[in-house]
């Protein structure tokens, strides 16, 4: 298994040359107009950098978890959003294919998915059951050889440009877990109602939103996984999810890093640089600290994952650090701006705004928090696996 800091460099510079060249001159502007430009992810797609782990047999790039979230922390110190796309053949969307989709599915949806032909989304939150998956409402029956859904997903990503979704059904609510199904759903199915959400506080360029299923009939090729298998679908999704999260807090954790340091050397106050006042160089110090440990503790996950174990103790851990760590670098940022940390001409305040939107996606922190105790206390499924912290 790889050490958290043996990354393939070159791949990670390639992001590197690409977000400084091709993205940073345009991110604030396209973040104002709420869409992410096609162009860009043409762009994206030839230099494969949506292949992620997935194996190259389905059209990825293979790669290990470490440099994968190398690259996507890369991409996020200029505009996480790219990086959230970047992620979603190997996590939310093609993650589940991957463990549980049959040939044909693999090759319809994950092949070109890998390959930035096409994009997807996941249906998972829904407007009254939030975090608690096993809650949900959505539900669908049997209708002959069809399967016959209903129901309503909410805060969906990507709803402008998927293809498809992976979405999640119940066959019967009152089994919770065990009821739920997965399905693949085209997004030019008949009853397929999308909705955007506009002028969020962040994460503005995508475009998310409600989606509606409104007797949205599907034949038995749209099944992910067998029937009641949809929650064990989720959560393998979910995991490689939050570690992208936490690599997309990484990075722009360092970004407000790098702005900081760079405008307290710059900025003068009292005859002298602000980076001579102790204020301001604690409050650099423990962003660097903040961000160090951050990456690091995602780094390690992605080394569990890479050594074939489950991580959701892991993956709960980084998700919910690396947010937080997120939120108080760009809190400082704006602070160390001052006035000018609240302009449209300073990206701290872009920074700010998402990522405070950063502790509530792929749930929220307090629930991680919640799951954490319970694993280690033994109140948990997963408590059989012991955390080491040294990742032996």
């Amino acid at each position: 298994m790889a050490s958290p800091l043996e990354v393939d460099g070159e791949l990670v510079a390639v992001v590197r040359e690409f977000a400084q060249r091709e993205v940073a001159p345009r991110v604030r502007d396209y973040d104002r107009e709420e869409v992410l430009p096609r162009d860009l992810l043409e762009k994206m797609a030839a230099l494969d950098f949506f292949g992620g782990t997935v194996p190259t047999e389905w059209g990825g790039a293979g790669l290990d978890h470490v440099t994968f979230v190398a690259m996507i922390e890369e991409m996020s110190r200029v505009d996480h959003n790219l990086g959230v796309l970047m992620s979603m053949p190997s996590g939310l969307v093609g993650s589940s294919i991957l463990q549980y989709g049959s040939d044909e599915q693999k090759t319809r949806w994950l092949m070109p998915l890998a390959r930035g032909k096409i994009f997807g989304a996941a249906g998972v939150t829904e407007p009254g059951s939030g975090t608690d998956v096993a809650g949900m409402q959505t539900t669908y029956k049997r209708d002959g050889d069809s399967y016959v859904i209903n129901g309503a997903k909410a805060w969906i990503s990507n709803l402008d440009i998927a293809s498809f979704f992976v979405t999640f059904a119940s066959m019967d609510r009152s089994l919770r877990h065990a009821g739920i199904t997965s399905f693949i759903i085209p997004a030019d199915t008949p009853g397929v109602v999308t909705t955007p959400f506009k002028n969020k506080l962040g994460f503005r360029p995508l475009c998310t939103g409600e989606l509606v299923l409104q007797d949205v009939r599907v034949g038995a090729e749209c099944v992910l996984g067998n029937e009641g298998e949809g929650f064990a679908v989720a959560m393998t999704a979910v995991e490689r999810g939050r570690l992208a999260v936490g690599a997309r807090a990484v990075g722009l954790a360092q970004a407000c890093l790098d702005d900081s340091i760079e405008y307290a050397k710059n900025r003068y106050a009292f005859g002298r640089p602000i980076s001579e006042f102790q204020m301001v160089q604690k409050k650099i110090a423990d962003m660097a600290t903040g961000v160090a440990s951050a990456r690091l503790l995602v780094r390690h996950c992605a080394q569990v994952l890479d050594s074939g174990l489950r991580s959701r103790l892991e993956t709960s851990m980084a998700k919910m650090y690396a947010t937080d760590v997120a939120l108080q670098a760009a809190t400082e940022a704006v602070q160390i701006h001052g006035a000018y940390g609240v302009s449209d001409e300073c990206r701290a305040g872009r920074f700010y705004r998402d990522a405070k939107i950063f502790q509530i996606v792929e749930g929220v922190n307090d629930i991680h928090r919640v799951l954490i105790a319970k694993i280690l206390l033994g109140l948990h499924g997963d408590s059989k696996r012991p955390f080491h912290g040294d990742g032996n």
